[in-house]
């Protein structure tokens, strides 16, 4: 039985949950009614059951990846009206990742239930859930922010950006405690923590994570930035909101349809690493320069 604490953050959650809803559903429904444009990477025909559909994925696909999050490249004109809408959106998504970072804290058990229980309090969603082949509720997906521009934008340079991989420097002892969160009676992981034994506690570790492929947006904004920078480069896994007096798009390029076999960005001097992991459980390598 769940106790009062608990109890208290499962409400709040629900209050956050709907309250993302809502706005989601208002932003997108003050961006049709004002007529602007927009463009999508994916799909020929940017409208509103488009925008919708991007802003509301909120679910795993059976066999995704729970680290991974599904992107939706595409540029939106923005009124102030909507803007301002936007803004009340991503505020509702930090409200909503604050909560699940305390709970995951608190009351961790109550997860599993969140990702059950939430997508019943808006029907449309959860027959949507159920008739669609998803799995359940992406907690990521529902607190990722939408990106927005600081300022109306000339133009849009849109890249593939693939850094390969990411490489996090660890101890000795943090890979052993790694593995001992494990099933340490599998002789696999006693394999990798004999490995990890014979090694001096002061050698360096790298923990390596494949990275999925980015989109990039270069910005050229009309007029300079307070800050005097008139361009920006960010990243976009949901569609970029640019303010627009007018309604219509900045300048556009079309990247190529799928991002390019090599890395775009220069291997890292620290990242000359065993071909094979030493501890492939927790996906650690030895650095080469270390013997």
């Amino acid at each position: 039985m769940m106790q009062a604490p608990e109890y208290r953050l499962l409400a709040e959650l629900e209050a956050a949950f709907d309250q993302l809803v809502e706005r989601t559903h208002c932003l997108v429904d003050a961006w049709q009614q004002s007529g602007a444009a927009a463009w999508s990477f994916d799909t020929p025909h940017a409208d509103a059951d488009w925008l919708k559909r991007a802003l509301l994925d909120y679910w795993y696909e059976d066999g995704q990846d729970g680290r991974s999050t599904r992107r939706y490249v595409g540029i939106v004109a923005a009124s102030d009206d909507v803007m301002v809408r936007l803004q009340e959106v991503n505020a509702a998504k930090r409200q909503l990742g604050h909560l699940i970072a305390e709970i995951r804290r608190e009351v961790p058990g109550l997860i599993p239930e969140i990702k059950a229980v939430l997508p019943f309090r808006q029907p449309a969603l959860h027959e949507h859930l159920s008739g669609a082949g998803l799995a359940r509720l992406h907690l990521k997906q529902c607190w990722r922010a939408i990106p927005a521009a600081d300022a109306e934008v000339t133009r849009v340079r849109l890249a593939w950006y693939s850094s390969g991989r990411s490489i996090k420097r660890i101890s000795v002892y943090d890979a052993q405690r790694m593995l001992l969160e494990l099933d340490t009676e599998a002789p696999h992981v006693r394999l990798q923590l004999e490995k990890l034994g014979g090694l001096p506690d002061s050698e360096p570790l790298a923990q390596v994570q494949q990275q999925a492929a980015l989109m990039r947006a270069n910005l050229f904004f009309k007029e300079p930035l307070a800050d005097g920078h008139d361009r920006k480069a960010m990243n976009i896994a949901l569609p970029l909101f640019i303010p627009s007096s007018s309604g219509q798009l900045p300048d556009i390029n079309q990247p190529p349809a799928t991002p390019p076999v090599q890395r775009t960005r220069a291997r890292r001097s620290d990242a000359r690493l065993e071909d094979t992991a030493l501890l492939p459980s927790i996906r650690v390598y030895r650095y080469h320069d270390t013997r």
